[in-house]
C-alpha cells in the first residue's frame, strides 16, 4: 500500500528503515542530530537509534568523512550529511584520492560502504556556497557510484539501495524539491543504477535528473500542447550511467535535449552527448543539445531565476532540435 511523503520526509524514513535494518548504519554530520538536520532530513532519528549512531560532528568536512573511513574499515556503513553543496569541497580530497580508490588500492579486499548525502541546486534564495551543482567533480571519480533522486519514491528506496551498496555513493538530492509530494511504494521499482522513462516520445527526449526533471515533464506538458510528442527520462543514476536506456529513447525519438542545473561545460551533459552520438549517430536527426546553467559562478538569490534552466529555455532546445 503506497504512503505519501514529501521527498525529505521520505529520506528520513528511508534513513530510518535501513537503521531498523542494519544497527551498523550510522548517520553523522553537523547537526543532523539534535536539530535534525537544517533541512529537518534526520528529525527524530537521534531521539530513536540515539546519539551513538546518530552523530553530531563539528564543522569539518574533511573529518566526517575521514572519520566514516575509519568507521567503515570496521564493519559500519557511515552515511554523512554534508549541509549544503558547496560545503564538500574541504573533504574532497577524502573522497576523490581515499575513497574512491581503497578497494583498487587493496585489489579488492576493502571496502568502504559510505554514503554521502548532498542537497544540491538552487532555487531557494540561498547566500554563495549553498545553490552549487558539482556531480561531474564526482561522476568523473572512477571508484564513486553517484545518483541523484527526483521524487518521493525513489528517495525512500534509493537511500536504502545505496546504503546496502559496498561501494562509495554519492547521493543527491534536489533540495528545492524537498517539500514536493508523491506516493511512496512498498517495494522498489527499479535497481539502484536504473534510468526511469517516465514520458515516450516520439519527436524529442528531454533527459534530466534532480530538480530539473520536474522542469523537463513541465516542458514536455508544455509541448503536448503545441502537438508534439516529447518524452521524458529520469536519468537516476550519473555513475554509472544507464547506457541502454539513453541509446533506447535517442533510437525511438531521434532527438535529445539533456537538463540540469549544473553548467554545460564539461557537464553531465556533455557525457550524454558524446554517449549518445557515439552509439546511435545514425539514429539522430539533430545533434544532442544542452540546458544548464551558465558558465560562470553561482548569482545572488535575486539573479537565479534567470540563472537556472526553466520550461521557457528548454521548449527553445527543443524547437531548435526539431528545426535542425
Amino acid at each position: 500500500m503506497a504512503t505519501r511523503y514529501s521527498l525529505g520526509a521520505a529520506i528520513n524514513a528511508g534513513l530510518r528503515a535501513a537503521m531498523a535494518h542494519d544497527d551498523k548504519v550510522v548517520v553523522m554530520g553537523e547537526d543532523v542530530g539534535t536539530l535534525g538536520g537544517v533541512f529537518r532530513v534526520t528529525d527524530g532519528l537521534a531521539a530513536e537509534f540515539g546519539a551513538d549512531r546518530v552523530v553530531d560532528t563539528p564543522l569539518a568536512e574533511s573529518g566526517i568523512v575521514g572519520t566514516a573511513i575509519g568507521l567503515a574499515l570496521r564493519g559500519y556503513r557511515p552515511v554523512c550529511e554534508i549541509q549544503f553543496d558547496g560545503f564538500v569541497y574541504p573533504a574532497f580530497d577524502q573522497i576523490v584520492s581515499q575513497l574512491a580508490k581503497m578497494r583498487a588500492r587493496s585489489q579488492g579486499r576493502l571496502a568502504l560502504p559510505i554514503v554521502i548525502r548532498i542537497p544540491v541546486g538552487g532555487g531557494i534564495g540561498a547566500v554563495e556556497h549553498h545553490s552549487e551543482s558539482n556531480e561531474a567533480y564526482f561522476a568523473h571519480t572512477a571508484g564513486l557510484r553517484v545518483v541523484s533522486c527526483a521524487n518521493p519514491d525513489d528517495a525512500f528506496h534509493m537511500i536504502q539501495q545505496a546504503i546496502a551498496s559496498d561501494d562509495p555513493v554519492v547521493f543527491y538530492e534536489p533540495k528545492r524539491r524537498y517539500w514536493d509530494k508523491g506516493e511512496v511504494e512498498d517495494e522498489p521499482t527499479r535497481s539502484l543504477h536504473e534510468a526511469a522513462v517516465l514520458r515516450d516520445g516520439s519527436d524529442c527526449t528531454l533527459v534530466a535528473h534532480g530538480p530539473t526533471v520536474a522542469t523537463a515533464l513541465a516542458a514536455a506538458d508544455a509541448a503536448r500542447e503545441d502537438g508534439f510528442s516529447v518524452g521524458v527520462v529520469d536519468l537516476r543514476t550519473l555513475s554509472p550511467l544507464d547506457v541502454a536506456t539513453l541509446r533506447k529513447v535517442a533510437a525511438e525519438s531521434h532527438r535529445v535535449v539533456v537538463v540540469h542545473e549544473a553548467s554545460t561545460f564539461l557537464g553531465i551533459g556533455a557525457e550524454i552527448a558524446a554517449t549518445i552520438t557515439e552509439s546511435c549517430f545514425y539514429d539522430l536527426e539533430a545533434p544532442v543539445l544542452r540546458v544548464g546553467a551558465y558558465n560562470l559562478p553561482y548569482p545572488p538569490a535575486h539573479l537565479e531565476s534567470d540563472f537556472l534552466p526553466d520550461v521557457d529555455r528548454v521548449l527553445e532546445a527543443v524547437e531548435t532540435s526539431l528545426n535542425f
